[in-house]
């Protein structure tokens, strides 16, 4: 079992930056690739990144390349999501999630354990 616990989030200007953390239970954290997504408020939630069990490769949605970049301690069972220049489009309910797949997860039933969200919200 895998408890995922979202810290970081808050009120920020657009163009400003967050860094949004996720500590993780459990001894095998570095078996899990570490995701996050997002949900606005009346939308679906969606992917935003992903990173591999040893940290050396990554993935990201459109929308925030060249933005966000993931990033994760496996020492200290932490993985981050660093958000740049943000827009008020980014407000949203964060999530990480702990996929055990061995391909690139970017679909909420290929995750197995998610976090309870921390709330960014973004003004213009």
């Amino acid at each position: 079992q895998v408890q995922l616990v979202e810290s970081g989030g808050g009120l920020v200007q657009a163009g400003g930056s967050l860094r949004l953390s996720c500590a993780a239970s459990g001894r095998t954290f570095s078996y899990y690739a570490m995701g996050w997504f997002r949900q606005a408020p009346g939308k679906e939630r969606e992917f935003v990144a992903i990173i591999n069990g040893s940290g050396g490769n990554t993935y990201y949605a459109d929308f925030v390349k060249g933005r966000f970049t993931i990033s994760r301690d496996n020492a200290k069972n932490t993985v981050y999501l660093q958000m740049r220049s943000l827009r008020p489009e980014d407000t949203a309910v964060y999530y990480c999630a702990g996929s055990s797949t061995v391909l690139r997860a970017t679909s909420l039933h290929e995750y197995d354990y998610w976090g309870q969200g921390t709330q960014v919200t973004v003004s213009s």
